[in-house]
């Protein structure tokens, strides 16, 4: 597996997508309900090779994430050839970003001296949706780039 197993609650979301994943493999329901009970390594098998299609799907389409924690935000773009970063931290121990009062006052205070912003760039290895995966296993989540295109802007970049 080169991802990781979606969750239930995915595989439920998927629900019609897997149906047609398992009838590309020729396997009926009543196959797969066989399967799960008399082979319960192949359906484990199957699991993983749907899951891992699907994370590379996603993948593949990720152009932006997004990483908050209480005092700093990540904002990442993936172009072609690099993952570039803006990072926003906030050197003021009263305000946590990940609630809303905390990114009103981000908002309001963006000049502030206690608000840092800070850009990077890294050339993207040979596995491109590897490389998007690991921030998202660090807890960034895809979006749609609307703040770091702010940013973005805001820097002059």
């Amino acid at each position: 597996m080169k991802y990781a197993r979606l969750s239930k609650e995915q595989f439920e979301e998927l629900h019609e997508e897997f149906i047609n994943f398992l009838a590309s493999q020729s396997i009926t329901g009543d196959e797969w309900e066989d399967i799960k009970i008399n082979k319960p390594k192949v359906a484990e098998e199957e699991l993983d090779v749907f899951s891992d299609l699907v994370w590379e799907g996603v993948l593949t389409q990720a152009r932006f994430l997004e990483h908050f924690s209480p005092n700093q935000i990540y904002l990442f773009k993936i172009t072609e050839l690099t993952i570039n970063l803006i990072a926003v931290k906030v050197e003021n121990e009263e305000v946590d970003i990940t609630t809303r009062e905390g990114y009103t006052w981000l908002q309001q205070n963006l000049m502030d001296e206690r608000v840092s912003l800070y850009t990077s760039s890294k050339a993207i290895s040979e596995d491109r949706n590897k490389d998007i995966f690991a921030l998202i296993q660090q807890g960034a989540v895809i979006t749609k780039g609307e703040l770091y295109e702010f940013f973005e802007k805001h820097l002059g970049l």
